[in-house]
């Protein structure tokens, strides 16, 4: 029989709140305190959970949708009212994006302060419940532990994402009674319905031309597991969106056609187009718009923890919405006999195979200085072993990374494409290493996206954390440049100038390293990953190559 609890006095709110999160198993808390939010901060002291002091709000957001995404239980961000919660916002927005469950709590003015013009008043909870996925302000102490343990639910069940609380400064001072709530963890899926199964599995026999979409929830390691067994016995052509890297083992990589994303001209675009049957697994359109891949002649399957959002071009002829896991493996055992290719998807998954082993055997050959692209990604996938994971910011290098760069480990990359945020990678790779301290983080930015977040190169070196930073140096907004000259024939505001990033990093106590040669490229690479502590390398970029991510680029063009 259920024992009733006890209701325990605690001297403040913020002691109930800790003990809460407790129960919810965080191990680490990111924030900056304040006066409205500085008894949470104090409790905290008293608590195994480390806190992680930031030096920007939305990087607090970032850390914690890094542990999000890499355990599958939110991460957590505490800040204070005002400006300390409208900072978190790029960051919730992002992680709700992204599928990255993370709980915000943010600090609010009293009760009886709400409807008067006083310092930091601001309405939160209106600001934050269009960019995730639950909102709350807590108007009594009772309630405490069910708004906190209610945010955890949503952050981190269906597909992942933001949820925010809002904490009055009197209820977080003043002494209340109450007991946390007992954390279930995770709302368990059975598989999508048998009869669903069955018809999708004959779909699958009688098909032509089937094509598999990975999105970003086929990254979860027990999904990429049951896909991986789909693969093997089906031998269908996949494709897979950014986010979905390292979702696909080696041992299917023959018919991996690569990610598609941004630009419709990848050959995982050319494998939809033609396909008479589309599977998409833990797939969103924030990901990749089905406007652009989808023609609407193929048969269409979701395959998902959620149903599909109405799309006028992505209306699923089935949708099998369940556990993820369970639902592919039943599929699998369905599958009698591997496909056997088409004329056109044989000649596109080919092309793709051959593509790969020219950039493998030709890349480090790009020798101008300053550097091609093709030729870092080269030297930085001899450096991306299976024990490296990697987060990649936002800008031209990003594309170059996500279609040349290959994983195949669930979750080893964490790259974006949904809000397309810059200044992710710096924050989400200390979230990464603190997750897991034993395994070495490379992250990657432009000049201009490390800037918007390099003040956390301080809270890694006091965090001794074992990240190497590589930042592709262009003193632009390349990204941004590359589309204004398709448009307008002209750029305008993306340039900037120079900066030293050896002695900036070395200025925060990092270790700082320049290329100033092509030769130099792989050795100093070597040598910065070489460091234990964080680390940062600038290589110079030339992307004189970029207007052809635009169109039908062809290695053999360049290498």
């Amino acid at each position: 029989m259920k024992t009733l609890k006890t209701n325990t006095i605690w001297n403040s709110g913020a002691d109930l709140v800790v003990a809460q999160l407790e129960a919810q198993g965080v191990n680490h808390v990111f924030g900056i305190p304040g006066a409205k939010i500085d008894k949470v901060f104090d409790s905290l002291v008293d608590s195994p959970i480390q806190l992680v002091p930031v030096r920007h709000e939305a990087n607090a957001a970032f850390m914690a949708a890094a542990v999000g995404r890499l355990t599958g239980h939110a991460g957590v961000a505490l800040v204070t009212s005002g400006p300390g919660c409208s900072n978190l916002v790029t960051g919730m927005a992002t992680a709700t994006s992204e599928g990255d469950p993370v709980v915000a709590i943010g600090g609010a003015v009293k009760r009886s302060d709400s409807a008067k013009q006083v310092h930091q008043s601001l309405d939160t909870v209106s600001m934050f419940r269009p960019v995730t996925k639950y909102a709350v302000e807590v108007t009594s102490p009772s309630a405490l532990t069910e708004c906190v343990s209610n945010a955890f639910r949503h952050a981190e069940n269906g597909r992942g994402g933001g949820t925010f609380i809002s904490l009055p400064q009197d209820i977080v001072d003043q002494p209340v009674s109450g007991s946390p709530l007992h954390s279930n963890g995770h709302i368990k899926l059975g598989a999508a319905p048998d009869a669903l199964i069955e018809a999708v599995s004959q779909e699958i026999t009688r098909a032509k031309n089937p094509v598999i979409l990975l999105g970003l929830m086929a990254s979860q390691p027990e999904n990429s597991a049951a896909i991986h067994e789909l693969l093997s016995k089906s031998q269908i052509p996949v494709t897979s969106t950014y986010q979905a890297a390292g979702a696909v083992r080696q041992e299917n990589f023959s018919r991996f056609a690569g990610r598609v994303g941004l630009f419709n001209n990848q050959a995982g675009d050319r494998l939809l187009q033609q396909a008479d049957l589309i599977i998409t697994i833990g797939y969103s359109p924030v990901e990749y718009e089905p406007a652009m891949w989808n023609s609407g002649k193929a048969l269409l399957v979701h395959i998902d923890v959620l149903p599909a959002d109405t799309d006028n071009l992505y209306l699923p002829d089935a949708e099998l919405v369940g556990d993820i896991a369970q639902t592919v493996s039943k599929i699998a055992t369905r599958i009698t006999a591997p496909l056997q290719l088409s004329t056109i998807a044989a000649s596109v998954l080919e092309d793709r195979q051959q593509q790969r082993q020219l950039l493998a055997l030709q890349g480090a050959s790009l020798n101008q200085f300053a550097l091609h692209p093709l030729r870092i990604v080269r030297a930085m996938q001899d450096i991306i072993n299976a024990d490296i994971s990697l987060t990649v910011d936002m800008g031209s290098f990003h594309i170059w990374i996500a279609r040349y760069l290959y994983s195949f480990r669930a979750r080893q990359i964490m790259i974006s494409n949904g809000q397309q945020t810059m200044g992710v990678a710096l924050p989400w790779a200390i979230g990464a290493w603190l997750v897991d301290p034993s395994r070495k983080i490379v992250s990657v930015s432009g000049d201009g996206g490390f800037l918007q977040s390099s003040m956390e190169l301080e809270t890694a070196v006091r965090l001794k954390a074992n990240i190497l930073h590589i930042i592709w140096v262009d003193n632009a907004y390349n990204m941004v440049a590359m589309q204004e000259e398709k448009k307008y024939q002209r750029i305008s505001g993306v340039n900037f100038g120079p900066v030293d990033f050896k002695a900036y990093a070395e200025a925060f106590g990092a270790a700082g390293f320049s290329i100033n040669s092509a030769a130099e490229l792989e050795p100093t690479l070597r040598r910065a990953m070489e460091v234990c502590g964080p680390a940062v390398v600038a290589i110079p970029v030339d992307y004189s190559d970029n207007p052809l991510l635009m169109s039908q680029l062809h290695l053999s063009q360049l290498l």
